[in-house]
């Protein structure tokens, strides 16, 4: 009976523990904590950019990297990641690295319950308190609309699309009532099913290199008309 009890006691200190030295960089700081230090000043008369997001944001440099040559956008998508670990990490990730404005996408990762269940009003004030973080530092904003979901593939049968609508609406009239710029994707990407469909995604969730290429104009758009506002 010691005996066993002893071996149940070894098996709890090590999920303990593991679970312990998983949750050390919870918000994945140290991701881009080398990138970040050795990231120089923008060059003179250039505005950098950060875009804050998860995969969808951190794959866009991967599978249209075109996008990002030759400007000074920088990147700082972690994938997998929800609107708390982002928030987190936003002072180091965005503020420190002193753009003249932030793109925001966020939101699809909270639906999914990647970190644990979370309402549509806590993931919409993550979402608003980057915003106001920005806005306090002199950064000017862009929230993204969440991209259209009609199912994960790694969390099936979760029904996303009215939440991600949902959401985006919430994201709207936020942006709308303090004088911010909403980058609307959604309308441009959704289906009949309020889903991404097969042409613009392989998984339903993360665009291909077409989806990207029907976000990347819309950006710009939002992009020159954020930077030329006083």
């Amino acid at each position: 009976m010691k005996n066993i009890t002893l071996i149940y006691c070894i098996l709890f200190l090590s999920l303990f523990m593991g679970g312990k030295a998983q949750a050390q960089d919870w918000p994945n700081l140290n991701k881009y904590q080398n990138e970040n230090a050795n990231l120089k000043p923008a060059a003179a008369g250039q505005k950098r950019i950060v875009f804050m997001g998860d995969s969808i944001t951190e794959f866009w440099s991967t599978v249209n990297s075109e996008y990002f040559s030759g400007k000074p956008y920088v990147n700082r998508g972690i994938s997998g990641q929800t609107t708390p670990q982002m928030l987190v990490r936003f002072r180091a990730d965005v503020i420190a690295l002193k753009p003249a404005a932030v793109v925001i996408l966020a939101g699809i990762n909270d639906i999914a319950g990647n970190t644990g269940p979370a309402t549509l009003e806590m993931i919409a004030n993550n979402i608003f308190s980057m915003a106001e973080l920005a806005k306090a530092n002199q950064i000017k904003v862009i929230l993204c609309s969440v991209l259209p979901a009609y199912d994960f593939s790694w969390k099936p049968n979760q029904n996303p699309a009215e939440k991600v609508m949902a959401l985006n609406e919430m994201i709207k009239n936020y942006a709308d009532a303090n004088g911010i710029l909403y980058l609307d994707y959604f309308s441009a990407m959704a289906d009949e099913r309020k889903g991404l469909p097969a042409l613009y995604s392989n998984d339903e969730v993360h665009p291909n290199k077409k989806g990207y290429q029907v976000m990347a104009p819309l950006a710009e758009e939002a992009i020159t008309k954020v930077l030329s506002q006083k």
